[in-house]
């Protein structure tokens, strides 16, 4: 019997030549990436100094300052240092902070790579299937684990493969295929499986909007979200310095699936999920409501690409009385980038406050939370009761193509209007 994806990546983790769905390995993880939320300060600080316990391999830890970055109160001022001081005291050089969403830092520094086990203290860690890694989220309980044995406990997941085929439309954004996706399996459909993704739909794909697919498979239930390694992976890596050749995964033509499922991009129109559930989903045609505020960043819906294609339609318009639009770039080279090349400019000059690269606003931490009433759409990743501040707002899905055309009418709007 053939392997799929992933099941080849766990087994070469775990020292195996074959595995199957259901089985129980011991992996050897590649990369363990600790965040500042629910990174060493949860437990896994005080539990390795009472055991007296030694990082596996600090070469493959890398810690991220990021949810409560630049802080917005003394207590997450104190998370932070505490944070950076315990990365410097157990020798941990790769340490970032104040410069991105962890999970675009991972790809971009270059410590996501095809192939690879890694886990994150971060549900969205699942980002990184995007350049062929099997990466998962988990707690500071396993990660504690983990970074004393560079192991971990895995049942190797069923896979559900997910087939685009076609060459999406003009205002139709990656952003529109997960949430298509996921309306299609729903918020839990996927549950401790990997969601592997293939097709034309997606091999057409930049890495920008690879990665904002690859993200949002945990809002399944999915233990990993992977794509095929291919010219544009092998392009992306060489653009931020990686120039090692990997050897190419692909699902063996008798893999066995737990399902299969097809999809158009050509016929896609975009996507909205509604509060409060992210499979609420339903085509921007059929959503009818005013906004307060409108939101471009975060790990999800923040990097170049999304921000050139809002300013392509803020260009010569102004965002709506009485509307807040939000940028905050996936990292500090995306805004770099984007300043360089007239995107913020242009931003700014239809009206939106640009933000520095951080967690915040997603899961209303700072840098723009709403209030009770309020409804935002947002091109981030969740929009649960409360996720974005009071838990009597509401928080609405969607490209960064929508939230920009929506800033301007006030409402929620088709980007094709703009295009």
């Amino acid at each position: 019997m053939g392997m799929t994806m992933s099941e080849k990546i766990v087994a070469r983790s775990a020292g195996l030549t074959q595995v199957e769905a259901g089985q129980i390995v011991m992996a050897k993880v590649d990369k363990a990436m600790m965040d500042d939320l629910l990174g060493p300060r949860v437990e896994i600080a005080e539990q390795m100094e009472r055991m007296g316990a030694k990082i596996w391999d600090v070469n493959k830890v890398v810690i991220i300052s990021d949810h409560y970055t630049p802080p917005a109160n003394a207590a997450q001022a104190d998370i932070v240092k505490f944070t950076r001081e315990w990365a410097k005291e157990k020798g941990v050089e790769n340490y970032y902070e104040y410069i991105g969403p962890c999970h675009q830092i991972m790809i971009e520094k270059g410590h996501a790579l095809p192939g690879e086990v890694i886990v994150g203290t971060d549900s969205h860690s699942c980002s990184y299937g995007a350049v062929g890694s099997f990466a998962t989220g988990i707690g500071s309980t396993e990660m504690l684990g983990v970074l004393m044995m560079g192991e971990i406990w895995l049942k190797v997941p069923e896979t559900i493969r997910v087939e685009w085929s076609g060459k999406l439309n003009a205002g139709v954004m990656a952003k529109d295929i997960s949430l298509r996706t996921i309306k299609q399996i729903g918020h839990a459909g996927a549950t401790y499986q990997t969601v592997e993704y293939v097709g034309s739909g997606i091999s057409e794909l930049p890495m920008d909007e690879r990665i904002c697919i690859a993200n949002m498979a945990v809002e399944m239930g999915a233990k990993a979200g992977l794509m095929e390694y291919d010219e544009e992976t092998a392009a992306y890596l060489r653009s931020i310095g990686v120039e090692k050749e990997f050897t190419r995964i692909s699902s063996d033509p008798d893999a066995r699936y737990s399902s299969v499922l097809q999809f158009d991009a050509s016929a896609l129109v975009p996507q909205i999920a509604c509060p409060h559930e992210v499979d609420n989903v339903f085509d921007v045609t059929d959503v009818k409501s005013k906004i307060d505020q409108a939101y471009v960043g975060s790990c999800t819906g923040g990097r170049y690409t999304d921000l050139k294609m809002a300013a392509q339609i803020l260009k010569g318009h102004k965002v709506a009385s009485g509307v807040r639009l939000l940028v905050s770039p996936a990292s500090s080279s995306v805004y770099e980038r984007c300043l360089r090349e007239g995107i913020l400019g242009d931003l700014a000059a239809a009206g939106a406050i640009i933000l520095p690269a951080t967690c915040g606003a997603c899961l209303g931490l700072h840098s723009g939370t709403i209030g009770e009433g309020e409804v935002c759409i947002s091109s981030t990743n969740r929009n649960f009761i409360g996720r974005m501040g009071s838990k009597k707002s509401f928080v609405y899905l969607g490209s960064p193509a929508a939230a920009a055309a929506s800033a301007i009418t006030g409402q929620i709007t088709d980007p094709r209007e703009f295009l």
